[in-house]
């Protein structure tokens, strides 16, 4: 039967039947057993092969009008030489998203891919990375052809994570550990931003021509500025002073209280061991930061600190089991902070913040203070910093000075 199809042929046609349309030469509909009719096109290639290409199921966002602009479509390439079915093919049997994964990381993780400051990944950006792929990329699209997935899709998975589709609770690889994936505007932004960089990977490998992550308009990643008050880092000062008369493991104490003299990232000073710091020269050296090889001045009182702290390992602030590093160190801040009711969303990387923002409130600049605490945008300081000892070292004793002064503040009783 030919005619022009619409929405009532659509709806009236039999089970194991076709049905063409009039309109369009090679464009039709059919039904097989059950319920859904999918739209078809049948054309010859430039060689005279017949294809039969499925346009696709009828439902949004396909409807006769709709399939028939997309039939017209095909036949056009396939007057041009092109063979739509057989790209399709290929497209599905291509390599999966779950496969370029695995192999971005792989080769990120051997140091294959470099950073724009021309470094390799640090390990903690690999361990987010492999979580956000994981956790979010591989359940919604890992199983989609490189070569198929469309700036539609790439929309579509941003709301999804967003609306917290792959949020679940799971075990981690350590023992009795879990694992809790949430969504979010912030975290769908970072997300699609690493699978942007993915498809660049792609591009680079020659498995598509373009990148379907372009032009997609990200929500903002949802981070907060936030720094302590005056009164929370009083708060904070009591809840280490409780810590350090308790059982919590004492170099968890030890690494809070240097987090808040210096501006660290949790994850430099996990790392710290005894043979990077000269407490003479009060200076330390981590060879592999997140940015890099990079100097620290030490002020006084974080050098009087690290004095304080038994060199029982390798490391200055060692895990309470093992030889590793302390990886719990998150769940003892939770402990040190429930001593005084430390907000909640007072974290470690809140004391790097209020440590930037209290130097910026003494005046001084944003490479001195980017320089103290290892700034991405600060490697070009680096090269002098013997040169600038004595001033960096002054800016790092006025800060931990004013720090230390905040924290010991009698405006929160201890109890």
């Amino acid at each position: 039967m030919r005619k022009r199809i619409g929405l009532k042929d659509i709806r009236s046609i039999p089970p194991n039947s076709e049905i063409w349309d009039a309109a369009v030469v090679g464009f039709g509909a059919r039904r097989q057993r059950s319920d859904a009719v999918a739209y078809v096109l049948l054309y010859r290639t430039a060689e005279g092969r017949q294809r039969r290409y499925t346009i696709g199921r009828h439902g949004a966002p396909w409807t006769p009008d709709k399939a028939r602009e997309e039939a017209t479509r095909i036949l056009g390439r396939a007057a041009q030489g092109d063979d739509p079915a057989a790209d399709k093919t290929a497209r599905r049997t291509s390599i999966t998203v779950g496969e370029l994964c695995d192999a971005y990381l792989a080769d990120a993780e051997a140091g294959r891919l470099l950073t724009r400051t021309r470094r390799p990944k640090a390990r903690s950006t690999l361990a987010t990375d492999r979580g956000r792929v994981e956790g979010h990329i591989k359940p919604l699209l890992g199983s989609l052809p490189v070569a198929g997935v469309t700036a539609q899709d790439v929309d579509a998975f941003m709301h999804a994570v967003a609306e917290g589709q792959t949020r679940r609770r799971t075990k981690s690889g350590r023992k009795r550990g879990v694992s809790d994936i949430t969504g979010g505007m912030g975290t769908a932004s970072r997300t699609v931003g690493l699978l942007g960089s993915i498809f660049t990977y792609a591009i680079r490998r020659r498995m598509r021509e373009d990148n379907p992550v372009r032009g997609i308009v990200r929500p903002a990643d949802g981070r907060r500025e936030r720094r302590l008050s005056e009164s929370e880092y009083a708060v904070f000062g009591k809840c280490l002073r409780r810590a350090e008369a308790t059982d919590i493991w004492p170099p968890s104490c030890a690494m809070a209280r240097f987090l808040a003299l210096t501006g660290w990232r949790s994850g430099e000073a996990m790392a710290l061991r005894w043979d990077m710091a000269d407490l003479d020269r009060r200076t330390a050296t981590l060879p592999t930061s997140k940015t890099g090889r990079s100097m620290r001045p030490l002020s006084l009182a974080a050098c009087d600190l690290l004095r304080s702290v038994p060199r029982t390992s390798d490391l200055v602030f060692p895990a309470s089991r093992g030889t590793g590093k302390m990886n719990g160190f998150r769940k003892m801040w939770n402990r040190i902070g429930k001593l005084a009711d430390l907000p909640v969303d007072v974290t470690p990387h809140v004391l790097r913040h209020s440590f930037a923002s209290l130097a910026a409130d003494l005046g001084y600049s944003e490479i001195t203070i980017g320089t103290l605490i290892g700034h991405k945008n600060q490697s070009i300081t680096s090269r002098y910093v013997h040169a600038a000892d004595d001033v960096l070292l002054a800016a790092a004793d006025k800060i931990a000075t004013k720090t230390l002064a905040l924290m010991d503040a009698r405006s929160v009783a201890d109890a």
